[in-house]
């Protein structure tokens, strides 16, 4: 399936400046989603770094998390609601990202279980190799009907 913002909006809660993603081109629900961030004057180049202005780092991860997210939140019943991160690592930054340039995000659910997720994304600004990461996500919601009471 094919996600315009629109449509992001509906599935997943970031809005406003913190969406992070402006399609998804792909998505087969739990298993993958792809997609591409459209840099485009955004608010953090002013600020990151005067005179050198480039993506953060930690910008380019939130935006593979967010297209990660929807892989989870297209499965039904989980439209809305929210998915927390609660590992990222094998940060990778190969290369600046920067303004007017094309962010395409690869992602991959690796398990998806009882709530709990491991995925695994990449950055690519034509068709190089520019940011990686690996994560856990946690949907709450799904989480909690498996935790033991003591």
């Amino acid at each position: 399936m094919k996600l315009s913002k629109e449509q992001i909006l509906e599935v997943q809660k970031n809005c406003g400046d913190y969406l992070m993603i402006d399609e998804a081109t792909h998505v087969e629900p739990g298993k993958s989603a792809d997609g591409y961030k459209h840099l485009k004057n955004d608010w953090f180049f002013k600020f990151h770094f005067p005179g050198d202005p480039n993506m953060p780092g930690m910008l380019q991860i939130e935006a593979m998390m967010q297209m990660a997210s929807l892989a989870i939140l297209t499965i039904p019943g989980n439209k809305g609601k929210i998915l927390y991160v609660v590992k990222a690592d094998k940060l990778i930054f190969k290369k600046k990202i920067l303004n007017n340039e094309i962010l395409f995000i690869k992602t991959k659910i690796n398990s998806w279980s009882r709530g709990y997720a491991k995925a695994e994304a990449e950055g690519f600004v034509n068709e190089e190799l520019a940011c990686a990461a690996k994560f856990d996500f946690v949907l709450n919601d799904e989480f909690q009907k498996y935790s033991v009471v003591r």
